[in-house]
């Protein structure tokens, strides 16, 4: 190693010993295939790990944080003491109750007892909480245990002691909060600070990482892919099913036989189901224990994903290949390479340039009447995306429509339409993702907004101006290499945006600082073998606020799991079983998806398969076109559902027998979706034809001033702009604001405008009555003047 080499490990090293601290967020928990079992993560971790590296000296110096006893849920205790029956009361006599609740509140007010109990872990809170519990459970019991009844009634006829009382108190506390008793137990199966160490097999290889670095359309991941083709093995990792399924079609066009793996699909090329050499997957789905000659890890900066970066951390660290090509922003680069050094593996770093230049323009679009053909529309939320399509189609264009919900069939149908340059549809309205997966013809990105729904490191959602990261993956769209322009330009809909896009776009990518966690299946189990009462909602709270990482790691949001946690808590269901369940990537927001997640864990606690006419029974298929927007929602929830049904069905086969045929279903619901998708104009305007109507002839006045239909995607001149002027940016920015944010409904929205014409007009009558009588007024004040002089 150089001497180079090592002054650079030396200093990353010092700065991490001096400066970081070890941080935790909410956690997220995720199916593992092939997770290192948690006895040997222990192990690893005591042995320092067999030529690794470790920084475990920095995090284990530094004393355990306390849990966070908000948490702790006491148990209900049996209290059957039949074997005893009355025999305290024999020995001794019946209790006074008034006494004896003299004699409690005097315990419970001892500050030595107080800080004795704290010394076991009972902090203020878990103290009051037993005490409660201890106190109703003395006075309300028939019959006490013989030991406790006695010391009860010494004390109360003053040959006992109130601290004696104590050692029966701290019995109940452990009863009724089980945790006090197996702490460091559970500590230890949440420690997450070495996760090299839980890949054995990863270890046992010495690895080569080559890091391919550059923006969006810099021929990065090219690169990989071509070094992934001419390897006897391998398995690329994507973020998105629509990348693994084009590496899967590029590499069996270009003659490597090649398996496609995503959480709903198995495509294996052997007619008889053998797994090629090669596999294109989603990166929850690769498999860490199988060897490959060269690994692709594509978009590595979503390592720091509050909810999907531990999928990442997993591949990085855990994939068995000679090669590991990472491919991502140059702002992870330094991580990356910190991170290897935890393993004894260096990073060889290769950086590319953008193969086609962008331009922010200096001007807004403004209006949608300046559209041009190659126009991308870019907009945060699905109201949006229906607005601004309605109105383009009300100026006699037409447009295709992309966002996260549509299956990945309609998505490149409708890219596929926007591309074709003998199609009459040359604009497109997207959210962002087009960021990713899909390979559009785009001359012009124009952000019609700049604020984002976010989710926090809480788990809280936030409106927010995007990253410049954000910002630099969308923008990269424009003018790709492939497409037929050769140079981008980016823009924003709204004047007000423009400069702040602007800013965006000047700052550096922040560095990424941390890669994602999240607790196992086998941790889950091993912290149930010890709390056998607790909900799986709360062992996964619990085992966040205990767990312990490196400063180079967090844990991952665990709200959506917990969310489908308590939803099925009342079903029978096995822990595995209902830990896989809790991992099912659903859309929490659909009530359709939800209610079907709750019928599927049902039948299946009752050990019924769910087949295909079951199915079909559920979701009331066949279904017909959309004939509106609602109906159009519906059939992607339905789609979501088979997602769903496919998604279980690789995890419990038996239990889910007929995935051919939802499959086949899906394709044909698919194309049921892409029809009402072609004809989204019609649906809304048969959602909500009154706004259609008036937009419709808005634009027929606007392409009857232009003379031309073709002339609305000129640019109208600064004194067109001028006339319009500030209400309509104000309708275009505030106002659409406000309704995209849910701070206004359209149809308060329409009601506000019919008021405020009502005011102006009234204002406007009111101003003129003001003026008459001012001039009138004025001619007065003349003729007396007048009067006056003479």
């Amino acid at each position: 190693m150089s001497v180079n080499r090592c002054m650079y490990l030396f200093s990353r090293l010092q700065r991490h010993i001096s400066t970081r601290t070890g941080r935790t967020t909410a956690g997220s928990c995720h199916v593992s295939c092939g997770s290192g079992l948690l006895h040997q993560q222990q192990q690893q971790q005591q042995q320092a790990g067999a030529g690794v590296c470790s920084r475990n000296f920095s995090s284990n110096s530094s004393s355990p944080k306390p849990p966070d006893t908000s948490l702790f849920v006491p148990v209900s205790l049996k209290t059957d003491f039949s074997a005893d029956g009355s025999v305290g009361i024999e020995l001794t006599q019946p209790l006074d109750k008034n006494e004896l609740l003299k004699v409690l509140n005097r315990f419970y007010k001892k500050k030595e007892i107080q800080k004795m109990a704290a010394d076991h872990g009972l902090d203020a809170r878990l103290f009051h909480q037993a005490f409660i519990s201890f106190r109703k459970y003395v006075l309300e019991m028939t019959s006490l245990p013989a030991d406790l009844h006695i010391i009860l009634s010494d004390i109360c006829s003053g040959a006992g002691h109130v601290d004696d009382i104590y050692p029966y108190f701290m019995r109940h506390a452990k009863q009724i909060f089980p945790m006090l008793d197996c702490m460091e137990d559970l500590r230890k199966i949440s420690d997450l600070r070495v996760p090299a160490n839980w890949y054995p097999e990863a270890r046992a290889i010495q690895r080569k990482v080559i890091f391919h670095a550059g923006p969006t359309n810099s021929g990065k991941t090219y690169h990989a892919i071509q070094r992934y083709l001419a390897a006897k093995s391998g398995v690329y990792c994507g973020p998105l099913k629509l990348l693994a399924h084009e590496i899967f079609e590029k590499s069996n066009n270009a003659g490597v036989p090649c398996d496609l793996v995503t959480g709903e699909e198995r495509t294996f090329m052997d007619s008889d189901g053998r797994a090629a050499g090669h596999v294109a997957c989603t990166i929850e789905m690769c498999s860490v224990t199988t060897p490959y000659e060269v690994a692709v890890i594509d978009e590595i900066q979503m390592i720091r994903d509050l909810s999907r970066g531990w999928a990442w951390t997993r591949a990085l660290l855990g994939l068995c290949a000679e090669e590991i090509h990472v491919c991502g922003e140059p702002a992870a680069i330094d991580f990356i390479r910190e991170l290897m050094f935890t393993t004894g593996e260096e990073v060889e770093v290769n950086t590319y340039q953008r193969l086609t230049p962008f331009t922010i323009l200096d001007h807004a679009v403004e209006s949608l009447d300046n559209l041009r053909p190659g126009d991308c529309i870019v907009c945060f939320s699905k109201n949006d995306i229906y607005s601004i399509s309605r109105q383009i189609e009300a100026r006699g264009l037409e447009c295709a429509v992309i966002y996260g919900s549509l299956p990945p069939g309609t998505k490149l149908s409708q890219a596929k339409k926007f591309n074709d340059p003998d199609d009459p549809c040359k604009i497109l309205v997207a959210t962002d993702a087009i960021g990713m997966g899909l390979n559009l013809s785009i001359k012009r990105i124009i952000f019609n907004s700049l604020i984002k729904p976010n989710v926090n490191e809480k788990g809280e959602k936030q409106m927010e101006a995007i990253s410049t990261s954000q910002a630099l993956q969308i923008s990269g769209r424009a003018g790709r290499f492939s497409s037929k322009f050769k140079e981008g330009e980016v823009t924003t809909m709204h004047r007000d945006d423009l400069p702040v896009l602007k800013e965006i776009l000047s700052h550096s990518v922040e560095p990424i600082e941390t890669a994602g966690l999240h607790p196992t299946a086998e941790q889950i189990e091993m912290f149930a073998y010890h709390l056998p009462d607790a909900t799986l909602s709360n062992l996964v709270d619990i085992f966040v606020s205990l767990s312990q990482v490196d400063g180079m790691y967090f844990v991952c949001n665990i709200d959506d799991f917990k969310f489908l946690a308590d939803m099925i808590q009342h079903i029978p269901l096995n822990l595995r079983s209902r830990y896989v369940f809790c991992t099912a990537p659903i859309n929490k927001k659909q009530p359709f998806v939800c209610t079907s997640f709750l019928k599927f864990a049902r039948q299946f606690s009752r050990d019924e398969p769910l087949t295909f006419d079951w199915v079909c029974r559920h979701v009331g298929w066949p279904l017909s076109a959309p004939k509106n927007i609602k109906d159009l929602v519906h059939l992607e929830a339905v789609h979501d559902v088979f997602d769903l049904y496919l998604w279980l069905s690789y995890r419990f086969m038996d239990m889910f027998p007929d995935t051919a045929l939802v499959r086949e279903t899906q394709r044909e619901l698919d194309d049921i979706i892409q029809q009402g998708v072609r004809n989204i104009t019609r649906l809304i305007r048969a959602t909500d034809p009154t706004i259609t109507d008036s937009l419709q002839t808005q634009g027929r006045q606007a392409v009857g001033n232009s003379g031309s239909a073709s002339s609305s995607y000129s640019t109208h001149s600064r004194g067109q702009r001028g006339q319009r002027g500030s209400g309509e940016m104000m309708d275009r920015s505030l106002a659409s604001r406000l309704v995209r944010d849910g701070l206004l409904t359209p149809d308060l929205l329409r009601q506000l405008q019919r008021e405020w014409s009502k005011d102006q007009k009234q204002e406007f009558s009111n101003q003129s009555a003001l003026d008459t009588e001012h001039h009138h007024n004025n001619n007065n004040n003349k003729g007396k003047r007048k009067k006056k002089k003479k």
